[in-house]
């Protein structure tokens, strides 16, 4: 897959299947979408064509400190989309001044000068350009003006239910995260960094890796214990892991940390390693004693060895 993000040294297409979005967490939706353009391609011997945007563009147009919390960052999104089958990607940097030009200038601009589309996919709700102006209405219009096929692809629903990114979000804030990696397509995870920790897994006979994400806006799931993997090196690890204060020893700070079920791991300090959420076990509790907690996380880990099954 090849990824551009200067165009100006880009040998333009003499044909293209295409399709535009941010691709916020890619989902069932979005794979249906990708798929069609790959497929299209194909049909017609011409390459297949995603032109997206990094960093969202949430993160420039909204002025509040908020930020919206990312499902993926654009690494994991561009392997996802590498495995789809999509044979390029043009990443443009969105920017405040990018974000004022208008949908037709971007398409007769860019879009048609460098990748000539035969074909465009979108989704039914996709807008892009200046002041969301790009809609499907608009394409199709724009479409028809310029030879252009469009499709635009339906809404995937599961159980009366519209899979989108905002509710996949949703899930994971609420601990549902089997239910958000099924309509992912994919598991929900993200790349973190190991960091120093208070030791407190180790004086529990249960060692653990302490990890912050390396994506500062990451979207977190809700906090308790949850079945993991970890992705380290090339070696895949199930583990467990406890997100929360731990209320045992009366902390306050949120952390985030991983025992794996593993005896060769070794130190991991410094290191950075992809954790993945399978499974949410329960909610983080105050136990009396460091003993009780002990003999909880035993059953938990007990609980998790046997969910291991399902995934290897």
């Amino acid at each position: 897959m090849e990824i551009i993000h200067q165009i100006n040294h880009f040998k333009p297409l003499a044909g293209s299947v295409l399709t535009i979005g941010s691709y916020d967490g890619i989902h069932r939706g979005h794979h249906g979408i990708l798929t069609a353009v790959v497929n299209h391609a194909r049909a017609r011997s011409v390459p297949s064509v995603l032109v997206t945007f990094d960093p969202h563009p949430r993160h420039i147009l909204d002025p509040s400190g908020d930020k919206l919390s990312l499902i993926m960052g654009i690494d994991q999104k561009l392997e996802i989309i590498k495995s789809l089958g999509i044979e390029i990607v043009f990443v443009i940097n969105f920017t405040e001044i990018f974000s004022k030009i208008s949908a037709t200038d971007f398409l007769n601009n860019t879009v048609l000068p460098n990748f000539n589309p035969e074909y465009m996919i979108v989704g039914y709700d996709h807008h892009f350009g200046y002041k969301r102006e790009g809609s499907p209405e608009f394409l199709n219009v724009f479409c028809k003006e310029n030879g252009i096929g469009l499709e635009i692809i339906s809404k995937v629903s599961d159980e009366d239910h519209v899979i989108s990114s905002t509710r996949i979000r949703q899930l994971i804030q609420d601990g549902f995260v089997r239910r958000a990696n099924f309509e992912l397509g994919s598991v929900f995870g993200f790349l973190a960094k190991v960091v120093h920790g208070a030791g407190r897994g180790k004086e529990l006979n249960f060692p653990t890796a302490n990890v912050i994400p390396v994506e500062k806006n990451q979207l977190m799931p809700l906090p308790g214990v949850y079945f993991t993997r970890g992705r380290i090196n090339g070696l895949q690890l199930y583990g467990m892991c406890n997100f929360g204060v731990r209320p045992t020893f009366n902390e306050e700070d949120l952390v985030m940390e991983i025992h794996f079920f593993h005896d060769k791991v070794v130190d991991l300090y410094g290191k950075e390693i992809r954790v993945e959420f399978l499974e949410r076990i329960r909610d983080e509790k105050k136990f009396p004693s460091p003993e009780e907690l002990k003999s909880q996380l035993t059953k938990d880990k007990q609980k998790c060895l046997e969910l291991q099954g399902k995934y290897e």
